[in-house]
């Protein structure tokens, strides 16, 4: 599997939170050979088990979620232009006067009120003009409700680097995608459950549910975390090209101990490219993996990403293949 060819089938797929189906379906097909079984949850996760022959096996939950940031329709002017809520933490000054695309297709520009400044950018501020004349045109292609994310695409840069979106969190399931196949050949001796989550922009809602069924063992999350390389960025170790990033912790978790001293054992082990990631802000699905049902061990391996939650989210292809192959050699090491 080529892991940029992945990420960009994936990337050009637009599912934002609460309406994951068409990326689900992708997931799906691309996995279902390297799997034992998948299935739906009554939330939208995707979940596929790769089963052990042993009796009584351990469970390993390895998580990535599917879902994007986006717009949710609230209102529709007499003007004919689409007021727009927030699907997840949108950066709106990023966003503004950039194209934008709806569910069923139709495309927009998201613009800001003319007397707005971006500073002072909110949702209710902004609106996507369809080109409506007015309402009535306007209704004929959205309706209250439906959703809307700024136009996808992926790209190479220079050297490794890719740039696009929403590589947040389609990575993850990239690096997931590759993982199944890499092992659908080798006889493990716990289950595996690849579990492709959904709404974990609007607050890691869809892993709560799937970690209370399966009630894993050991639970790793493959997310973005930030870098401290750009220009007046926070401090912060993780740069790109600096490898997997083993996170130890960030605003929402303090990852398992033993999690993190195994996986920086491997990595220097099997010479894999690696950072130590702290990061003081922000969280994904390893806090509700480790705290759902009667708790897990959870940790989480992280793939290093300058402007999160922009239309340029961008990341280094040796990092993504660093985090595949320290994910393989701790999962074999088990």
């Amino acid at each position: 599997m080529n892991l940029y060819a992945t990420l960009k089938r994936l990337c050009l797929i637009s599912s934002p939170s609460g309406r994951e189906g068409a990326v689900r379906e992708e997931i799906s097909s691309i996995i279902s050979p390297f799997v034992d079984s998948v299935s739906v949850d009554s939330l939208g996760n995707l979940i596929a088990l790769k089963k052990s022959r042993t009796e009584g096996a351990k469970k390993v939950m390895l998580c990535a979620h599917m879902d994007e940031i986006g717009f949710i329709v609230n209102s529709i002017g007499e003007d004919g232009a689409v007021r727009v809520g927030t699907l997840g933490g949108i950066r709106l000054a990023a966003a503004s006067y950039t194209k934008v695309i709806s569910q069923r297709g139709v495309k927009g520009a998201l613009c800001a009120n003319a007397d707005v400044q971006p500073a002072d950018y909110k949702a209710d501020t902004m609106y996507i003009d369809i080109g409506a004349k007015n309402k009535r045109e306007a209704e004929r292609y959205v309706k209250i409700g439906d959703t809307f994310v700024c136009e996808p695409s992926l790209s190479k840069l220079c050297f490794s680097r890719v740039c696009g979106r929403p590589i947040d969190d389609r990575v993850g399931c990239a690096v997931l995608l590759e993982l199944a196949e890499r092992l659908s050949g080798v006889e493990l001796s716990f289950d595996v459950y690849f579990v492709f989550s959904v709404q974990e922009e609007v607050g890691c809602r869809g892993s709560k549910p799937a970690t209370f069924a399966i009630s894993p063992d050991i639970a790793i999350c493959f997310d973005v975390t930030a870098t401290g390389d750009t220009p007046s960025a926070k401090p912060m170790a993780c740069a790109l090209g600096g490898g997997a990033a083993i996170k130890i912790k960030d605003n929402s978790v303090i990852c398992h101990e033993d999690i993190v001293k195994a996986l920086c054992k491997v990595a220097e082990a099997e010479k894999i490219p690696y950072q130590r990631e702290v990061l003081t802000f922000g969280g994904t699905d390893t806090s509700s993996m480790q705290l759902t049902g009667c708790g897990a061990m959870a940790g989480a391996i992280s793939i290093p990403m300058r402007y999160v939650h922009s239309g340029v989210e961008t990341c280094d292809m040796k990092d993504v293949a660093a985090c595949v192959s320290l994910a393989e050699k701790y999962l074999l090491s088990l």
